[in-house]
């Protein structure tokens, strides 16, 4: 019995199917997303999506999809399926679906006429490479394959017409063609295991519309070029092999080529082998850089994302080379103290006041899993940090005299909560940042530890009298005695704000805690009680009258939504860590149940992986992208926690 396993009356059911979906990603930077059935509902959608240098890097879907057809006994069954204006679906090929699982790859079995057929497919690793099998399992007598590639050639965050400038020509190889819609794209080699005729009828299919994108407020129809289709002759037990690829292959290793790739890949057959599938497929090995991306399929490498994410996606599964490998590639991206926070290799933006301090925690878990050149490889980063946050960077990030970090850019969001609508942040948390500021404080404690050890008198001179001041401060600043609450932030103009958001939980967390036993306990109650969801932590408590519960619409509206109630699973991590941190064996239990209680989700919005954010209110509709790198990531390292600290509880 496979872990995941979807029956023909739900996979049938389109409210059920179009809104599960597929991601699989490789190491080379391509990925390949669709619905269950293969009905794209998104223009991030497609089967061969990869990045192209000659255009500046950016990920372009090449091959969107392929309609596989049935020819027997004269009739023809297409087990495709596309949507269009009016809710016209066609061809309607899920009707003919018998069977989907996922368990190690994609499989779909088809029953159409007196033909059993299987379609299976899969990313190669370091190749923009897409490969289907098909299997005959059934067939009384002879059988054709007609299989027709629709083509987009354009960015994932773009749609595309018919236009009279594509290139409809097409170019015969062994065993297929190749086809290159226009200038500066790679060509897309199509070739099959087996001899396959190519009938050359181009065409476009007008009006293709992507439901998802609908519901997000964007434009939602497209027009997909085919040049024609492949008919390959089949019998029962024929087994054939399609390659699309931007490198011509030989077709005899076509087959080989498959299975060895299926023979290397963990089967999801459990909770934690779902979460570990899910961890490897943010990482990206490409031009000499090791990055985590951090959400799919619309995400880049975000630096903030990729500190808070790395420990469980890299140190909970054992991989400090891994480990080693991305944070080297962020230092070497640094500038003036900061982390590059998103935007592309030639054009970074550095808008983060979080990232250069979350690296710090994630130098830490290092050292925490055995890293023991921790010092040694990042003293020299982490230094400049701290000075710079010390003597004042961009975006008019510096320390005022009383030891804590202020932030302050008009139109700008700083902190991790940085929705910006109309060139104005929804949440904007200017000044003193709590968890900036408990970070900052951290930061500077590991640092004194690290230099005690390393001997830099210089910098424990500079720095040593700087936490006694920061706790002094903290305290006076941010804590509220009465309520048992920290401020969220405070700055000059509004004076604090006490609003229950999940950013007091960081300040429990951290290593270096400026916080008592007990502040900290009422701290987690009060979080517990007001943002604690069975999918994460709500950005905002319901009783604010600022709370939005749902999060639908346009992107002003969902923005609005963002950081606003919407639950996040990456913030378990912080708070059951924090949780464990004050109630020790007797806080297990608890956390146990919130990590995997998570199981539900792997057979919903992305299946096997977990959701970027899921909404307020319940039942706590998944939203946003569909598997998100931190999302994984503390849940794995909470995970670890568990395993390493309470196994036998």
């Amino acid at each position: 019995m496979s872990y995941l396993k979807f029956e023909k009356g739900q996979v049938v059911n389109l409210e059920f199917s179009l809104s599960r979906e597929i991601i699989r990603t490789n190491r080379a930077g391509s990925y390949s997303s669709y619905t269950i059935i293969g009905c794209n509902t998104r223009k991030y959608h497609g089967l061969l999506v990869c990045p192209v240098d000659e255009l500046g890097g950016d990920r372009y879907v090449l091959l969107s999809s392929i309609d596989v057809t049935v020819v027997n006994n004269g009739s023809s069954f297409n087990t495709g399926i596309r949507k269009y204006k009016g809710d016209y679906f066609s061809p309607k090929g899920h009707k003919y679906l018998e069977d989907f699982e996922i368990e190690t790859i994609p499989v779909r079995i088809y029953r159409v006429g007196g033909v059993i057929l299987k379609h299976e497919r899969l990313l190669v690793h370091y190749e923009e490479q897409y490969l289907a099998r098909f299997t005959v399992l059934e067939a009384s007598e002879p059988m054709k394959l007609q299989i027709r590639p629709f083509l987009a050639f354009r960015n994932i965050h773009s749609l595309t017409h018919a236009n009279m400038t594509a290139n409809t020509k097409v170019e015969f190889i062994s065993n297929g063609i190749r086809a290159k819609l226009y200038d500066g794209f790679p060509y897309l080699n199509m070739q099959f295991s087996t001899k396959a005729e190519f009938v050359h009828v181009p065409d476009w299919y007008v009006g293709v519309e992507y439901i998802e994108e609908q519901k997000r407020g964007y434009d939602f129809s497209e027009d997909l070029f085919t040049p024609g289709f492949f008919e390959v002759e089949a019998k029962e037990g024929d087994v054939i092999v399609l390659s699309a690829s931007t490198k011509e292959e030989k077709p005899s290793g076509l087959k080989s080529k498959f299975t060895k790739t299926v023979a290397g890949k963990i089967p999801r057959n459990s909770f934690i082998n779902c979460l570990r599938n899910a961890a490897q497929q943010f990482i990206e090995k490409r031009h000499g850089m090791t990055l985590i991306i951090a959400g799919y399929p619309w995400f880049g490498a975000w630096g903030r994302d990729t500190f808070i994410a790395l420990p469980g996606i890299a140190l909970a599964r054992h991989k400090l080379v891994l480990f080693r490998e991305v944070l080297d590639t962020q230092v070497n991206r640094m500038k003036n103290g900061l982390f590059p926070n998103m935007g592309d290799a030639s054009n970074p933006a550095f808008n983060s006041v979080d990232a250069p301090l979350w690296f710090f925690w994630s130098v830490q878990q290092y050292l925490e899993n055995r890293g023991t050149d921790a010092w040694e490889r990042y003293g020299e980063a982490a230094k400049s940090v701290l000075y710079a946050y010390k003597n004042g960077t961009a975006f008019n990030i510096h320390m005022r005299e009383n030891g804590l970090i202020y932030a302050d850019a008009p139109g700008k969001a700083l902190t991790w909560m940085d929705a910006v609508v109309n060139g104005i942040p929804v949440t904007p948390r200017n000044g003193f940042a709590v968890e900036i500021n408990a970070l900052w404080y951290n930061a500077v404690c590991f640092s004194l530890e690290m230099a005690k050890q390393a001997n830099d008198k210089k910098f424990i001179k500079e720095f040593e009298a700087l936490p006694d001041l920061i706790h002094k401060s903290f305290h006076e600043l941010f804590c509220d005695h009465v309520r048992g609450l920290l401020a969220d932030y405070v700055n000059d103009e509004e004076g604090k704000n006490y609003f229950v958001r999940p950013n007091m939980v960081i300040a429990v967390s951290l290593p270096y805690s400026m916080l008592s036993r007990e502040q900290m306990q009422r701290v987690l109650e009060v979080a517990d009680k007001e943002l604690v969801t069975p999918r994460g932590l709500r950005t905002l408590s319901p009783g604010n009258k600022f709370y939005k519960g749902t999060y639908t619409g346009n992107q002003e509206e969902r923005d609005s939504a963002y950081h606003q109630g919407t639950v996040w699973p990456w913030l378990l991590g912080p708070f059951c860590e924090g949780w464990l941190k004050v109630y020790g064996k007797q806080g297990v239990h608890k956390v146990r149940n919130l990590i995997y209680g998570l199981e539900e989700v792997m057979s919903e919005h992305g299946v096997t992986t977990i959701s970027e954010i899921y909404e307020g209110d319940p039942p706590h509709n998944p939203r946003g992208a569909i598997s998100q790198a931190w999302s994984i990531g503390e849940v794995l390292r909470v995970i670890d926690l568990l395993e390493t600290k309470y196994a036998n509880l």
